[in-house]
C-alpha cells in the first residue's frame, strides 16, 4: 500500500523559489548599474544619478534582507512571489521615470517581471500583475523625465513612437506571458501526471510482492512456532493426566499444529506457484485482464486472432497488467453492448487489440489521447474523468516497449479500436528481459 505521507506535494513543487528571484534580481542591479554608469559618464548625458542609485540600492537592500532572512531553498507562496515581482516593477518603472519613460529602448524590461509570474504563479495574480505594469506603463507615456541626451540638443520622440512603444509593451506582455503560461502549465501536468504513474506503478509491484513477503513470513515464523509445538508436545506428557491444565494443554498443541499447517499451506503456495505467478501465457493475461469487467452488463468476447509459433510466455509485469486493464476498463465504459479483445502473435510482434461498440474517439482530440488529463470523456457523461488513468496506462505500457494506436472503426459513432504492440525482437533481447513482458516460450 503507498504511503500517502511520503506522496510528492504538488503545490509545493509548483512554488517559486526565492533563491530564483534573488539571482534574477542580482543580474538586474548589475545591468541597471552599469547602464547608468554608462550613460552619465561613458556617453556623458545628462542623468539623476543619484536618483537612479538610490532605486538601484532598494533593490539590493530587498535582495540582502530576503538572503538573510530565508534559507536558500525556500519556496515562496504565491502571494509572497507576487508582493516580490510587483516591487521588481515598480523599482523598474521608477527608473524609467528619471530616464525618459517609453521613449527608453530599455523599457521594453518591464514585461520580465510579468513573464516570470506566468510561469510560477496563478493565472489570477498574473493578470493582475499584468495590469498593474500597464498602468505603469501607461502613465510614464505622459508622465517622464527628459530621456538623457545631448546637453543643448534634445531629442523630440513623435507621441506616435511613444504610442507604438506602448502597444509593442502591451503586445509583448500578453503574449509572452500567454505562452510561458501554457508552457509551463503543460509542464506542471506532466510532471503531476508522471508522479501518479510512479505511485500507481508502486502500488502494482507492491500487490504484486505479496507472495514474497507471505513465504518469507512463513520462513520466519518456522523456527520459533516449532518451538512452542515441540514444548506444547512436553507439556501434554507431562499434565496430560492432570484434568486442571488437560484441556488447556492439548487446545494449545492442537493450535500449534494448525499454525504449522497454515505456514505449510503458504510455503508450499510460495513454492509450487511461483513459476506461474512470475511468468504469465499471453491467454492468461488477457483473462486476468478482463476478468475484473464482465459484470456490469457490457459483453467481453475474446477473440485470438493469427497465431504463428508458440505462444509468448512473459514476466509478470504489474504496470502492463494495470495499463491493460485500464484500457479495457475504459472501452467497458464507452460500449453500448459488447467489447471484443483479439491478440495475436508471429515471428515479428504480439499484438493486443481493444474494440468497443460505442462512440468513438472525439475528432477534435483523437490526436491528442494519451496527454494528462486530455479526457476523452464528455461532461455530461456518468464517471466523466480526467483522462489521467489513460495517460498512466499509456506511460507504463510504453515503458515495457509497446506502441499504442488510438483510432475510430470506421467513423465517429462506430466504436473505438485501441492497439498495443510489442516487438518479438524486445522480446528476445535478455539485457531487455526485466523491462519487457514477453518473450519466447
Amino acid at each position: 500500500m503507498i504511503n500517502i505521507l511520503h506522496a510528492p506535494d504538488f503545490q509545493q513543487s509548483q512554488r517559486l523559489r526565492l533563491n530564483t528571484l534573488i539571482r534574477l534580481r542580482w543580474l538586474a542591479i548589475v545591468g541597471q548599474s552599469l547602464t547608468v554608469l554608462v550613460v552619465a559618464y561613458g556617453l556623458k548625458f545628462p542623468l539623476p544619478v543619484s536618483l537612479c542609485f538610490a532605486l538601484i540600492a532598494c533593490s539590493a537592500w530587498m535582495n540582502l534582507l530576503l538572503t538573510f532572512r530565508y534559507p536558500a531553498a525556500h519556496r515562496l507562496t504565491p502571494l509572497s512571489a507576487f508582493a516580490i515581482l510587483t516591487f521588481d516593477s515598480l523599482q523598474l518603472a521608477g527608473l524609467l521615470y528619471m530616464t525618459g519613460g517609453l521613449t527608453n529602448p530599455f523599457s521594453v524590461l518591464v514585461t520580465v517581471p510579468v513573464v516570470i509570474s506566468a510561469a510560477s504563479l496563478p493565472l489570477r495574480l498574473t493578470a493582475v500583475l499584468g495590469a498593474l505594469v500597464m498602468m505603469a506603463a501607461s502613465l510614464l507615456v505622459f508622465f517622464h523625465l527628459p530621456l538623457p541626451w545631448h546637453e543643448g540638443a534634445p531629442l523630440e520622440v513623435p507621441f506616435i513612437y511613444v504610442a507604438g512603444m506602448w502597444m509593442a509593451v502591451f503586445s509583448s506582455i500578453a503574449f509572452t506571458a500567454i505562452y510561458a503560461f501554457r508552457v509551463a502549465e503543460e509542464a506542471r501536468l506532466l510532471a503531476n501526471a508522471l508522479a501518479a504513474t510512479e505511485l500507481v506503478l508502486q502500488r502494482e509491484q507492491h500487490l504484486s510482492a505479496l507472495d514474497g513477503l507471505a513465504a518469507a513470513a512463513a520462513h520466519e515464523l518456522g523456527t520459533p512456532l516449532a518451538t512452542i509445538a515441540l514444548v506444547a508436545k512436553e507439556m501434554e506428557k507431562a499434565l496430560g493426566a492432570d484434568p486442571k491444565y488437560r484441556e488447556d494443554v492439548t487446545l494449545l498443541r492442537s493450535q500449534s499444529e494448525r499454525c504449522r499447517e497454515i505456514l505449510k499451506r503458504l510455503t508450499s503456495l510460495s513454492s509450487e506457484g511461483e513459476a506461474h505467478l512470475s511468468r504469465l501465457p499471453l491467454t492468461s493475461l488477457v483473462e486476468e485482464v478482463t476478468a475484473p469487467h464482465r459484470d456490469f452488463g457490457i459483453q467481453i468476447r475474446l477473440r485470438p486472432g493469427e497465431r504463428i509459433g508458440p505462444e509468448p510466455v512473459g514476466r509478470r509485469n504489474p504496470g502492463v497488467i494495470y495499463g491493460l486493464g485500464n484500457l479495457v476498463e475504459n472501452a467497458v465504459d464507452f460500449a453500448r453492448k459488447s467489447v471484443t479483445i483479439r491478440w495475436s502473435w508471429d515471428e515479428a510482434a504480439v499484438t493486443f487489440s481493444i474494440i468497443d461498440d460505442g462512440p468513438g474517439f472525439p475528432a477534435e482530440i483523437i490526436d491528442r489521447i494519451g496527454e494528462p488529463y486530455m479526457s476523452t470523456r464528455q461532461g455530461t457523461e456518468a464517471g466523466g474523468g480526467l483522462g489521467l488513468g489513460l495517460f498512466i496506462a499509456k506511460t507504463l505500457l510504453e515503458r515495457s516497449g509497446a506502441t499504442l494506436d488510438f483510432r475510430n472503426s470506421s467513423g465517429l459513432g462506430e466504436g473505438a479500436i485501441v492497439q498495443i504492440a510489442w516487438p518479438r525482437s524486445v522480446f528476445l533481447n535478455p539485457e531487455q528481459a526485466s523491462t519487457t513482458m514477453f518473450d519466447t516460450a
